[in-house]
């Protein structure tokens, strides 16, 4: 347990896409399904935070199908890995998610519905839309600190064709120093993102 405060929560960025996470998560869906009796279709995890205990304990963030609708859960387990034991201790839904996978917008090409609409701000694809936009604007800056993304406040979504647009405010961090940031993000059929403008936010609610 070296290097681990006991107790503490940690963000594993890289378990989020490891087979080990993702063998936790399907076991969570499993059981939740178990449990309530539900059908639960697994998807891919969005989040994973560790905490360890007499064990770990596997903070998840995780998107399923239910009934062909993406949607958002928490899933909490604890894994006593030498006594091959694990637990679901919680499993809540917290939102749907939503629809701009690349197969989603094969299928609305031509008969979407146009306009910007607001998006739910912890839906996996405005992360990585985010992240794409954090990481292309360090690239751009000249700053000796890194960016470093804080919070999502909020983004809308709209399809264009073959590709969606994401608006996005994004709260940053760099140094000591804390800017909110506006930035368009475009995702293409192939699912590459591209940042397409951003500019500084100005607080306005500050000066009323």
């Amino acid at each position: 347990m070296a290097g681990h405060v006991l107790g503490g929560k940690t963000d594993s960025p890289a378990a989020a896409n490891s087979l080990e996470t993702d063998g936790i998560a399907r076991f969570a869906v499993d059981e939740h399904n178990k449990r309530e009796n539900a059908l639960l279709e697994f998807v891919r995890v969005v989040e994973a935070k560790e905490q360890v205990v007499a064990g770990t304990v596997h903070h998840l963030t995780l998107e399923a199908l239910e009934a062909g609708r993406k949607k958002i859960y928490e899933a909490k387990v604890w894994v006593k890995p030498w006594l091959n034991f694990k637990e679901l201790q919680e499993f809540v839904h917290t939102g749907d998610a939503t629809s701009f996978t690349t197969s989603d917008l094969g299928a609305k090409k031509g008969d979407h519905e146009p306009g910007w609409r607001d998006v739910p701000v912890h839906d996996p694809v405005v992360k990585d839309a985010a992240d794409h936009a954090v990481k292309t604007i360090q690239q751009r800056s000249n700053s000796l600190f890194p960016y470093e993304l804080l919070e999502i406040i909020h983004a809308k979504a709209e399809v264009v064709e073959d590709f969606a647009k994401f608006d996005i405010l994004l709260k940053l961090k760099r140094g000591t120093k804390e800017e909110k940031m506006k930035a368009e993000v475009h995702k293409n059929l192939e699912g590459t993102f591209v940042l397409s403008q951003m500019q500084p936010e100005h607080d306005e609610s500050s000066s009323q």
